[in-house]
């Protein structure tokens, strides 16, 4: 357990010598994982992916076997996601909070949904803890599998290709930007995280009126 534990505190703080280690194979179960496992809430995948297309920049990992990874992981990954909310789902919304889920990631996920409707699947691949849920909602509200695939798999080659790409033009564009790994990441959890953020402040603003 406690080796488990400093795993997944280095993936948060040192993605590359995680990457290093585990290689293609680590990289696609999680983003597998993050996109339609609840536990996958807990992944870091936006700096995961942007640190594998730093180490692509270095020759380290090749660039498109890594991007077709990516996005048929996540797209794979989503499918389960939309199966378990089909099957399994409705339970979710009847079940206590508890250190690793709670209520409000489900309702925040929900409204998120409605808000955007099928574009959700989309837009929530570059939201943190929403990605792993929307599929998991989708199949709840019993949306038509060919329409939900077809913005699985839209949402999955926009952030599977964009995030990696990003990583792998700022490899190539920044000297020796292997030095600067442990700040770029940072950037790009904290980016990543406006989205929950606004919507936060927005909710709260909301209940007070």
């Amino acid at each position: 357990m406690e080796q488990i534990l400093q795993t997944w505190i280095q993936l948060f703080s040192d993605p590359i010598t995680v990457i290093k280690a585990g290689g293609y194979m680590l990289i696609a179960l999680l983003v597998f994982g993050e996109s339609g496992v609840l536990i996958g809430i807990f992944f870091p995948g936006d700096s995961l992916l942007f640190a594998a297309g730093l180490l692509a920049a270095g020759d380290f990992l090749s660039f498109g076997p890594l991007v077709l990874l990516v996005v048929v992981a996540a797209i794979l990954g989503d499918s389960v996601g939309y199966w378990f909310g089909t099957h399994v789902g409705p339970a979710l919304f009847r079940r206590e909070d508890s250190r690793f889920f709670k209520q409000e990631y489900l309702k925040r996920t929900e409204q998120f949904y409605q808000k955007y409707g099928g574009r959700a699947l989309i837009l929530a691949r570059f939201v943190p803890i929403v990605r792993t849920l929307a599929p998991i909602l989708a199949g709840v509200g019993s949306m038509e599998y060919r329409q939900f695939i077809s913005y699985n798999a839209i949402g999955g080659l926009l952030w599977g290709s964009g995030v990696v790409s990003l990583g792998f033009f700022l490899g190539n564009v920044i000297p020796n930007s292997d030095r600067y790994i442990l700040p770029l990441t940072l950037a790009v959890v904290v980016v990543s995280f406006i989205p929950i953020l606004i919507n936060f402040f927005r909710s709260e603003r909301t209940e007070q009126t």
